[in-house]
């Protein structure tokens, strides 16, 4: 019942929990995908940049989302601001492994599986850490437009990523989302633990000392994957840089970053190339495009954004055998925090994916919620009976910070 995560740097799941068995949720499977939907316009705008709260990118971003959205995505734009889209979404998407495991033993599975995605509507954006909410709405109005104007358009509604109490956002900004939170439960939306989002304080003066606070075993073992820098030239390319007009050029960049995607093992929002290249064309965007050499040939890039005091870390690309022989997700992640700390950011935010190898590069974590409105009143009972099979980042914390 869960939004996939963002493609950033590959992707990981854990398991946990008891799984319910077959003839528990069968009847209902089958009542979910046999109601029918009677679909009616949400109320659109042609505003693509508004001011948000709980935001972290500019809104620039949202914009480019919003014209040039994931394959498959029908992405519009409240009245209010809000972004959300529609999409099919396959509800084992983000299920920890046991119970997509116990799921897919169940008589018949190849036969009904079908039934198992569902067209869903996603308030928030897949290329935003937080689901941007509109500043100039109060949290109890936009929870009640959630309701009666949102929710009933689609059998799932999700709006995704909302922060708890993030110290990447200002007082107000948890302030609005924890409210939003509350007001939303109160209507019966179900609360779901939602991801971890990695982060690390620029708390340091230099790298030495940054790893210093690992574990002996850690730090030797990152020292021998980053020796393999020394056969890299690393570029720092602006958004915007005249290199982005050659069209082979970006046609490459692409190719890398479907190459990460394809080997991932969760599939949901196949950004395109025209979005990438509004991007990387966007002089007044803050980005950042760390280019990785051996010799003349591209082995990676990394698409990052500096956002006031932040170094948002977004997208990766990869030629595959030789990113992996050159350590390049390793060598990339110690290149981004040189930056921030030589240009005097406070974070470097890593994003959502591999929280265990983030973990033991030295990331703290914050979690957001997910709030889940399932349009039949006796299945979103079900739903909150099951939602503790779609918290696996959350059972992972806990498990090793017990």
């Amino acid at each position: 019942m869960l939004i996939s995560r963002t493609m950033h740097r590959g992707d990981s799941r854990g398991s946990s929990g008891e799984c319910p068995d077959y003839a528990t949720i069968a009847p209902v499977i089958f009542e979910l995908f046999s109601m029918t939907c009677a679909p009616q316009p949400l109320p659109d705008s042609s505003r693509s940049e508004a001011a948000y709260a709980c935001c972290l990118e500019a809104p620039s971003l949202i914009s480019r989302f919003l014209q040039h959205p994931p394959v498959g995505f029908d992405a519009r734009l409240s009245e209010q601001g809000l972004p959300y889209f529609f999409t099919p979404f396959d509800l084992l998407t983000t299920a920890d492994d046991a119970f997509e495991k116990r799921v897919r033993s169940w008589p018949g599975y190849r036969f009904w599986n079908a039934w198992l995605r569902v067209d869903s509507c996603f308030v928030g954006t897949t290329v935003s850490e937080y689901s941007p909410l509109p500043q100039g709405v109060s949290p109890h109005d936009l929870a009640q437009w959630l309701q009666e104007a949102c929710a009933p358009q689609r059998k799932l509604t999700i709006v995704k990523d909302v922060p708890c109490n993030s110290p990447l956002l200002s007082e107000a900004d948890n302030r609005y989302a924890q409210t939003l939170i509350d007001e939303c439960t109160r209507r019966g939306f179900i609360s779901v633990e939602g991801q971890a989002l990695a982060y690390v304080p620029i708390n340091f003066a230099t790298i030495d000392e940054y790893l210093a606070r690992l574990s002996h075993s850690r730090r030797r073992n990152i020292r021998r994957k980053l020796r393999s820098r020394e056969a890299l030239r690393v570029d720092v390319l602006d958004t915007g840089d005249a290199r982005f007009n050659d069209d082979a050029w970006l046609t490459q960049l692409y190719g890398l970053y479907k190459a990460v995607y394809d080997q991932s093992e969760i599939h949901f929002d196949l950004l395109t190339p025209e979005f990438f290249s509004s991007l990387l064309r966007d002089a007044e965007s803050n980005g950042r495009v760390f280019c990785y050499w051996h010799c003349d040939e591209l082995i990676g890039y990394n698409l990052c954004y500096v956002e006031g005091d932040k170094l948002l870390d977004k997208y990766i690309g990869l030629s595959y055998p030789l990113a992996l022989e050159f350590n390049l997700y390793f060598v990339s992640w110690f290149v981004n925090l040189e930056y921030a700390l030589a240009n005097g950011l406070k974070f470097y935010v890593a994003g959502w994916t591999d929280p265990q190898v983030k973990a033991s590069l030295g990331a703290d974590f914050t979690f957001t919620r997910h709030l889940v409105w399932v349009r039949n009143p006796l299945l979103r009972k079900l739903g909150n009976r099951f939602r503790h099979h779609f918290e696996s980042d959350t059972q992972w914390h806990q498990e090793h910070t017990a």
